[in-house]
Parts: C-alpha cells; sequence; structure tokens
C-alpha cells in the first residue's frame, strides 16, 4: 500500500541536499519541525510545518481510471521570540522562509512529481497560494506569526 498524500508530502519537504532550498534546521534551513498532520499539542516557541489537507478528490479521469487530487494546506507557525529582535524582523524572516517552502514546492525544472511521489504538484491548477494570518492577532497573546500555503498534487491514476 502507497504511503498517504501527507506522509509522503512531507518526506519530501524534510529533504535536503539535492539543490533545493533545505527546510530543517539540521540541513542548514529555517524551521526546527516539519510534520505531517496537526500535532495535538503543538510545538511551542518552534519554527514549524504542519502538512495537511484540505479535501482529497476522487475524479473520474476515463471510463474506468481515476485519480486523487490532494488539496495540501502547509500551516506554518513562526515564533517571535523574546530578546530576538523586532516584530518586524521576524515578519521578513518569515518571507525569506516562505520563499524557501516555495522553491521546495515548485521543484526541479521539467520534474514537477516531487521526486516521483505524485503525477505532479501545483501544476493542476497552476498555483501556490500564501495566506498569512494577521500578525497583529497572533504575535500579542500567541507570540508566533502563522501562514498558510495552498497547492494541489495529483496522485498517478489507477483503475477502480
Amino acid at each position: 500500500m502507497q504511503e498517504e498524500g501527507v506522509d509522503r508530502e512531507t518526506a519530501w519537504l524534510s529533504t535536503s541536499g539535492d539543490g533545493l532550498p533545505a527546510l530543517l534546521v539540521s540541513a542548514g534551513g529555517p524551521f526546527d519541525n516539519v510534520q505531517a498532520y496537526w500535532a495535538r499539542v503543538p510545538r511551542t516557541q518552534q519554527h514549524s510545518i504542519y502538512v495537511t489537507r484540505s479535501d482529497v478528490q476522487d475524479e473520474r479521469t476515463a471510463n474506468i481510471r481515476t485519480m486523487i487530487r490532494h488539496s495540501f494546506v502547509l500551516r506554518v507557525v513562526w515564533p517571535v521570540l523574546a530578546g530576538t529582535g523586532h516584530a518586524e524582523t521576524e515578519q521578513r524572516n518569515l518571507d525569506a522562509a516562505i520563499t524557501l517552502i516555495i522553491g521546495r514546492i515548485r521543484g526541479f525544472t521539467g520534474d514537477k512529481t516531487h521526486g516521483g511521489a505524485f503525477l505532479s504538484v501545483a501544476e493542476n491548477p497552476r498555483y501556490v497560494r500564501v495566506t498569512f494570518d494577521p500578525a497583529e492577532t497572533t504575535i500579542g497573546p500567541a507570540k508566533e506569526i502563522r501562514a498558510s500555503i495552498a497547492y494541489m498534487a495529483d496522485d498517478y491514476e489507477i483503475n477502480g
């Protein structure tokens, strides 16, 4: 049985050393944690990416052929740590980290399969959408900034 789409995408986002932006601190990236699914007790004061889905579509592509389309939503949590500077600086740092994530989602030129894990990623439709939570509502109470990154991935067709 093939791994769930969320697990395959988490593995792709956690990969490093392949010429695409590294996301994990252990590989030189800005994130402490890249995890499949939202945690019951989310990690606090850690730069984290939670890979989730907003929906799954099971599309009939031919008489007996079907294809799953995953609507991925990356929940990005960026803490504003005490003593590290201004909130404005942390918002810029989050912007830079988002650029790295988008570079990883785009993948290699000519290969949009995320290493063969999917038929295509961010190609149907051809966009990656980033939505930022208003910083003024999250910095004070939660001491963090949040963003969501949404895109779709088509799985390989199967007979069904």
